[in-house]
């Protein structure tokens, strides 16, 4: 019999793990302990099993115990829990609470896949019996069942990440009143604020409250209903409430056994995923990994992610030295209708990284359709893309209802191997008009980039639209007149872009010239008008004025029932309409 190698945890990382080496190794003992009593379950699916999109619980349960077995011949335990690690002798120490017994167990080689758990603070009220988070099968059962039975009408979550943004969609889909409650000015962290303005609009529009910049005080639970108090003094009733605030590393055992960890509580592994003790490999939500593109350390409880670092961690087992590269972070999520998206660093990153845009960096945003506009069906995307001064591809994000996925994967393999703005303009993407455009989306974003970096016309962001200096920059809108009609941004001229080379006496050379139009495409034509007739300070602004209102004209300013910053636009309509148009 050749090594024995003990797995701890299941799930995606040791699951993963135990199938590979067995792949790799039919001489090698495999014993996985599991101390809940699933060893393999698709807990991204769990938000649609309570939703009713997935009907059967069983469709949840990714691999038995029995078929581990049969399969892969692997000693599968479950309900046996690892109390501790004994690095000296090479054993651990389990506890079955089936038998109650307390035993040892030998290892050549140990796998550490403890995984995480949601954060749970010390708010008072917060262990009240209608609060859950959604994290396992046993969460799952449980807010499953109190849905079912007790069909509460109110329901709040707490915290506006993935699993809470796809938790407030299945809610509502069965009916039930949802508010999201979010500490940060913004939902969904990994894009930037412009981008998440699209979806929490859309989010209102599908009558979900958001409160945002704002946390929880307290709980107060009465015969069924919890009434949530916020740091700002207002409350929320709901029948039930879902915590979605973070989650944390379950580091504890690998701590307790001495190995090395950082401050977060994760654990410390090498470029091969071996821990600080060489006999020790570790993978999954509960390790420090390096991000692809700062290079710094970084905690990053992703799927996909975790079951290539099970496959890196079998080969190494099996002597094939093969590295773990780092993280990217890429993403996408459900949110209603519309799909959110994301690879790479953000803005936020890179300002927090002390980086100017402008001077490091530099943004592009377009609105595309999906596929041929003349084919039935095209919906509107929002793409940013983020790229160095040398066209080096830094990150994206894309928010649409269709197209999405295969969008972000385009830019995150290009990102992957270092590809560029050139690069990008030059891929040969399929195209047929239910699918795509002649110039593909990933295209047009790319286009849009190398004019800025080739300087055929400067580039401004949506915030550079408020507030501007009237005696130095002058505001041109070159939309049609029926736009206009519908809003525009406060202070700006109005000279069509058909019209703009009639007009030219109009605009002062020495002035700043920043022209807008709906997504971007009129306001560049206009620019090269301008700049082809000796205007020199010409900027165009980046997504247009669908970015700029879907910021500053939609459900966002309910603080502001009087939007100085606009006219016109009523706040229910800055968003994507159904046919994925500006409204």
């Amino acid at each position: 019999m050749g090594q024995k190698v003990l797995i701890i945890g299941g799930v995606a990382g040791g699951a993963s793990t135990a199938a590979r080496l067995r792949r790799n190794d039919e001489s090698v003992q495999i014993i996985m302990f599991e101390k809940g009593e699933y060893i393999s379950f698709a807990n991204c699916g769990l938000p649609y099993y309570i939703g009713g999109s997935i009907e059967e619980r069983s469709a949840l349960l990714v691999q038995t115990p029995k078929a581990m077995k049969d399969r892969f011949n692997i000693d599968v335990r479950v309900q046996n829990e690892v109390l501790s690690i004994n690095k000296d002798e090479k054993t651990v120490s389990v506890k079955n609470h089936i038998s109650g017994e307390t035993y040892e167990e030998s290892y050549d080689v140990l796998v550490l896949s403890p995984g995480s758990l949601p954060l749970k603070p010390p708010i008072p009220g917060i262990d009240s019996p209608n609060i859950f988070s959604l994290w396992n099968i046993p969460d799952t059962d449980a807010v499953k069942g109190y849905v079912d039975t007790l069909k509460p009408k109110r329901a709040a979550i707490i915290g506006g990440g993935f699993i809470g943004l796809e938790m407030a969609e299945n809610l509502h889909d069965l009916g039930i009143e949802v508010t999201v409650v979010e500490m940060a000015n913004q939902v969904m962290a990994p894009i930037d604020y412009e981008m998440a303005t699209i979806v929490q609009n859309h989010m209102r529009n599908k009558n979900v409250q958001l409160y945002l910049e704002d946390g929880v005080k307290s709980f107060a639970y009465n015969e069924g209903v919890t009434s949530i108090t916020l740091q700002s003094g207002k409350t929320v009733e709901a029948d039930m409430v879902m915590l979605s605030i973070g989650i944390r590393p379950q580091g504890e055992l690998a701590k307790a056994a001495g190995l090395a960890m950082n401050e977060r509580g994760g654990i410390v592994v090498n470029d091969y995923l071996i821990t600080s003790d060489p006999s020790i490999y570790a993978l999954g939500d509960a390790i420090e990994v390096t991000d692809f593109m700062t290079h710094q350390k970084a905690m990053v409880p992703l799927a996909g992610p975790a079951n290539k670092q099970g496959r890196i961690v079998a080969n190494n087992i099996c002597r094939r030295k093969e590295k773990y590269h780092g993280t990217q972070g890429t993403a996408i999520a459900k949110v209603f209708d519309l799909a959110v998206a994301s690879t790479g660093m953000n803005e936020k990153t890179l300002k927090r990284l002390g980086k100017e845009i402008g001077k490091d960096y530099q943004v592009s945003i377009i609105h595309s359709k999906s596929h041929a506009g003349y084919y039935p069906g095209s919906t509107m995307m929002a793409v940013k893309l983020i790229f160095e001064l040398d066209g080096k591809v830094l990150g994206a994000q894309i928010v649409g209802y269709g197209g999405v996925d295969k969008r972000i994967d385009v830019i995150a393999t290009a990102l992957r191997y270092g590809g560029t703005v050139q690069d990008l303009t030059e891929l040969e993407l399929a195209y047929a008009p239910p699918f795509s455009s002649a110039k593909d989306p990933v295209n047009m974003v790319a286009f849009t980039a190398e004019n800025i970096l080739l300087g055929k016309t400067g580039v401004a962001q949506y915030y550079e639209a408020v507030g501007f200096d009237k005696e130095k920059t002058v505001l041109v809108d070159v939309r049609d007149l029926k736009e206009r009609e519908r809003g525009f941004i406060e202070g700006s001229v109005h000279i069509p872009v058909n019209d703009l080379r009639e007009r030219l006496g109009e605009l002062d050379k020495s002035k700043d010239i920043l022209l807008y139009c709906a997504i971007g495409l009129r306001g560049y034509i206009g620019a090269r008008i301008l700049k082809e007739n000796g205007f020199e300070n010409v900027r165009n602004l980046s997504g247009g004025y669908t970015t700029y209102s879907s910021v500053y004209c939609g459900p966002e300013n309910s603080k502001d029932l009087n939007c100085v910053n606009c006219i016109g636009v009523p706040k229910e309509t800055a968003d994507f309409n159904e046919s994925g148009e500006a409204k």
